[in-house]
């Protein structure tokens, strides 16, 4: 399964990769203090997960069909719908050298909301099953303009006490502050110069045992919330949908209609999760 085969890779995700979302997930302030070249670069980059790390990190978060919200419901369990890259990496001499996206996936870079001053990865693993990625792994022909990621939007749904609320905005993969060919470049700077600083850590802690890695998960960055999704908090029962789906040949009422269906959508990365206790 996939789940099981990502256990040997890295797992890392963006920060502030779409307009607004840091301002709604309460989180502007503390990153108020990373300055940026650009006013449209993300903030950076925090680990989520670093197998056989010599803390919470190692601790492996994903899974393709629940969230465990561990009793911290008090935290302000959030899902964040985005798209994760699946990449093969070159890392020589304490150096990431190139990082290729092979394959993509719907995933939910969950997160709590406690603003405790803590590192933001702090938030982002706090348990197994905290985290979710689809089963459904679609290759990336190239990973540029001109390949099949500009066709594909993200799409997000909760269902809570039998209604569907829109959780949020559909937002096509290519607006990204930062896609493409420059995340990718942004990526590997990162890697290399990423230095600690307010919310964020220092990178190159994290790639002790970078060789033995079979690939880096790189989560891309949340989506902005609709209004639900701005005022509402995850609960026990509530059902999760995440789509990352072919535009061109899905419309959003096509998303919705295949929520409850056991159908499965070609050119289309679904995920459902479920959030327990």
């Amino acid at each position: 399964m996939l789940k099981e085969k990502l256990k040997d890779y890295l797992g890392f995700a963006v920060a502030g990769n779409f307009a607004g979302h840091l301002g709604e997930a309460g989180e502007a302030d503390e990153f108020s203090v990373i300055k940026t070249k650009d006013k449209n670069e993300p903030k950076g980059l925090f680990p989520f997960y670093i197998k056989d790390h010599d803390s919470f990190l190692k601790t492996y978060p994903i899974c393709t069909n629940t969230i465990y919200t561990h009793q911290r419901e008090n935290d302000k369990i959030q899902a964040e719908p985005e798209l994760a890259l699946i990449c093969d990496f070159v890392y020589k001499n304490e150096k990431l050298i190139d990082i290729t996206p092979k394959y993509f996936s719907a995933f939910n870079d969950c997160s709590l909301r406690v603003q405790n001053g803590d590192k933001l990865s702090t938030k982002k693993n706090w348990g197994i099953k905290t985290k979710g990625i689809s089963e459904d792994i679609i290759e990336i022909d190239n990973f540029t303009e001109d390949g099949i990621l500009s066709k594909y939007h993200i799409s997000s749904f909760i269902k809570r006490d039998g209604k569907l609320h829109n959780y949020g905005t559909i937002s096509a993969v290519k607006s990204y502050s930062y896609f493409f060919t420059q995340l990718k470049n942004w990526i590997i700077d990162k890697f290399n110069t990423q230095e600690d600083c307010g919310p964020l850590e220092e990178i190159t802690q994290f790639m002790k045992k970078a060789n033995e890695a079979k690939g880096i998960l790189i989560a891309s960055g949340a989506t902005a919330y609709s209004e639900f999704g701005k005022k509402n908090y995850l609960k026990n029962d509530d059902e999760l949908f995440i789509y990352v789906y072919n535009a061109r040949k899905y419309s959003h009422q096509d998303i919705i209609n295949n929520i409850d269906s056991t159908i499965k959508l070609d050119e289309c990365s679904k995920l459902h999760q479920v959030i327990k206790s």
